[in-house]
């Protein structure tokens, strides 16, 4: 009754025996982890035979809007009711859910994405493995459960994620797992997708190793090219061999992408290292395999990005940098003091330092995304580095004190430009 207690509340549905027939399981990421020998951080429960108004009552805060999700009153761990899912309309919302106390946790996990995520086990330690999730572990698989895959659009995302997470463990994508994603595309499953979560997955990629398996997933199924379609178009687009050995854009990105990882865990940096050569995939035919001008058409591509996906600000600004400067990053040996100020300028590396050295680490990335090349060296970002040390320490207060208003900054420009000249004339560059 509602006058009642929350605590006599409890007590009625302890001596009306619902403990009897509510079971408790972990389920998801904790099951298959524990199996790799993974630490996994969080864990997730599956209830069956209960009610929301059963769980509430025994103090769980309901947090689900689809569908009964609740936090546990102590630990705050998040437990589900064991549904099952109808399909009734395109794209992520289209489905109707049944969390009635009769459906059993078999049910609960036929709607999940792969095998190896639909294992759950009980109070007792016993796994429940109704759809073959262990032997796939085993073998190495990604596999769908059933053709109820075809349903939710984010699973082809979530696949591609896994496939790269799990890649250093030998993981691969099944044969009839990737045929079910390229029919989803072909279907227009994929246009479904908000934007949100497009890129919540793709910065997950990211973020974590072998961000490539990733695009190369989605390329393989056809997703790259309505999510991604500026990546998509840089594979089969050739470069000067004499520079690029590997030939192909495309590929050159995913290994810059791999250097990038091993040099930086930002965020931004892996973004600009993916998105620096766009450019490259507009390059008119007849002057391939050169691109001149592929840095400005690269950056009108990140804002088409950037405008039809959140990505963050951060990210878009770095990637802006890259694509418009990381010629001159490579070739900064040869610039002239004049040009040299001018990309710490537009970079705003006097106010901005530590994006700048975000700018120096993905133009490394990129120098090094090169077949035979990974361990190349690369002078030119100490070089820049030495460079912005020499200018900043130029006395812009002295100079101001000494100079009519209106020509202070042409002064200190001329400062900036000419202790630039002088480190440039002393600096020791290895061959």
């Amino acid at each position: 009754p509602p006058h009642t207690t929350r605590r006599q509340r409890q007590m009625c549905i302890r001596d009306s025996g619902y403990y009897d027939t509510m079971q408790v399981y972990l389920v998801g990421g904790a099951v298959r982890d524990e199996q790799l020998g993974i630490p996994h951080r969080e864990r997730d429960w599956c209830v069956v035979g209960a009610n929301p108004g059963e769980l509430e009552a025994l103090g769980y805060q309901k947090v689900g809007k689809d569908f009964p999700v609740f936090l546990h009153p102590e630990t705050k761990e998040e437990y589900a009711l064991a549904r099952t899912e109808r399909k009734t309309g395109p794209g992520y919302h289209g489905c109707d859910f049944d969390c009635s106390p009769e459906v059993s946790i078999e049910q609960d996990l036929q709607r999940r994405d792969l095998t190896i995520n639909a294992i759950a086990k009980d109070a007792d330690g016993t796994l429940i493995d109704p759809w073959g999730g262990l032997a796939d572990i085993e073998n190495r698989v990604l596999r769908h459960v059933s053709d109820a895959f075809l349903e939710d659009p984010v699973r082809i995302l979530r696949v591609a994620r896994f496939a790269a997470r799990y890649s250093h463990l030998g993981f691969t994508v099944a044969g009839e797992t990737l045929s079910l994603m390229h029919r989803m595309v072909e279907d227009g499953e994929v246009d479904a997708l908000v934007p949100d979560r497009v890129w919540k997955e793709t910065e997950h990629a990211l973020a974590g190793s072998n961000a490539r398996v990733y695009f190369e997933v989605l390329r393989s199924c056809g997703a790259l090219r309505v999510l991604f379609p500026e990546v998509d178009a840089l594979f089969g687009v050739a470069q000067p061999e004499q520079w690029h050995p590997e030939i192909d854009t495309g590929l050159h990105v995913m290994m810059v992408l791999d250097q990038a990882e091993k040099l930086s865990d930002d965020l931004e940096v892996r973004f600009a290292a993916l998105t620096h050569d766009l450019g490259k995939g507009t390059t008119p035919r007849d002057v391939l395999p050169s691109h001149p001008g592929h840095e400005i058409r690269g950056c009108k591509l990140i804002r088409r990005i950037a405008e039809r996906l959140p990505v963050p600000r951060a990210c878009r600004d770095l990637a802006l940098l890259v694509a418009e400067y990381h010629t001159h990053c490579h070739r900064a040996l040869e610039l002239r003091p004049k040009t040299i100020l001018k990309v710490l300028e537009r970079s705003d590396a006097f106010r901005r330092p530590g994006r700048f050295e975000q700018f120096l680490v993905t133009c490394e990335a990129d120098a090094r995304g090169r077949a035979g090349l990974e361990n190349r060296r690369y002078p030119q970002a100490d070089f820049l580095r030495g460079a912005l040390a020499a200018a900043a320490a130029v006395d812009a207060a002295t100079i101001a004190k000494q100079t009519a208003e209106r020509k202070i900054p042409t002064a200190i420009r001329r400062a900036r430009k000419h202790a630039i000249a002088e480190f440039k004339s002393g600096a020791q560059v290895p061959p």
